[in-house]
């Protein structure tokens, strides 16, 4: 198993320096082909009264976002033209997010910028990241606007006995064979230290027969919430990246984050690699 094609997103008002060097990083690493995208809603004038003037603001802003995503082609063609043999480019006018997942199909990995922002449903980007982590099918990386390298040398796993965490370790494979050390870690909210020694021990014997040297860590809960307590596991264990499931439940057909997840969102020191 590796990363054939990786599929970067382009915001368009060009925040994207980390996540494209980032993304040429793990192409050399992996001999990756690299797919941009970038999408825009229409929008829509408001406020004017006639349909001619409406129909000309709507003309305006049409040409406007067609130049917007051709610049953000040729931003990402400058980054990564030297170093990734093969670059393909695809784009389109409606919701970033629908248009990513129906792209997913032809990549292993979507890369995302990660903003710093508090609000975790209004983080910076033109995408719910509740609504693409549900309809992706993909492991998504989550890279800090402040973060300009992934050496994945050491990677923190975030394990609970769920069928997301085992799809997002499955799903950071190729990472994980690369790496010196995978620590993987389970918050025993049980209270039952044996029990989650076992399942570590499990998880650890596993990641040992795909050539993943990894060690379990068994932690109690603290004061404070998962996400503070992964992120200064990470920060101990010297950790840049971060490996966890994402939680979530459906209402009405909206996908809603749940509070670990949505936490861990919020943290914005290291990469972070999601899978539903």
């Amino acid at each position: 198993m590796s990363y054939a094609t990786l599929m970067v997103y382009i915001d368009l008002d060009d925040r994207n320096g980390a996540r494209l060097n980032i993304a040429g990083d793990l192409a050399e690493r992996f001999n990756a082909r690299v797919i941009g995208v970038a999408a825009q809603s229409e929008i829509m004038p408001m406020g004017l009264t006639d349909d001619y003037s409406a129909a000309y603001a709507l003309e305006q802003n049409l040409a406007s976002t067609k130049l917007r995503l051709q610049e953000a082609e040729e931003r990402f063609r400058a980054a990564l033209g030297g170093r990734v043999k093969r670059l393909e480019w695809r784009s389109a006018i409606e919701a970033p997010a629908a248009f990513i997942a129906n792209q997913c199909r032809a990549a292993d990995l979507i890369i995302l910028g990660h903003s710093s922002a508090e609000d975790v449903l209004d983080l910076g980007w033109d995408i719910d990241p509740g609504d693409l982590i549900a309809r992706a099918g993909r492991p998504i990386l989550l890279v800090p606007y402040e973060v300009e390298t992934l050496k994945a040398e050491r990677i923190l796993v975030g394990w609970t006995d769920s069928a997301e965490a085992r799809r997002a370790v499955y799903d950071a494979l190729p990472l994980l064979r690369r790496c010196q050390t995978a620590i993987v870690a389970e918050i025993d909210k049980n209270d039952d230290p044996a029990a989650a020694k076992r399942r570590l021990d499990d998880v650890v014997a596993w990641l040992a027969c795909h050539g993943v040297n990894a060690a379990g860590v068994v932690e109690q809960p603290s004061r404070d919430h998962v996400a503070a307590q992964l992120d200064a596991l990470a920060k101990k264990e010297g950790a840049d990246l971060l490996v966890t499931g994402a939680y979530g439940h459906s209402k009405l057909r909206e996908w809603i984050l749940g509070g670990a997840t949505r936490d861990l969102l919020k943290q914005t020191a290291r990469c972070h690699m999601l899978s539903h």
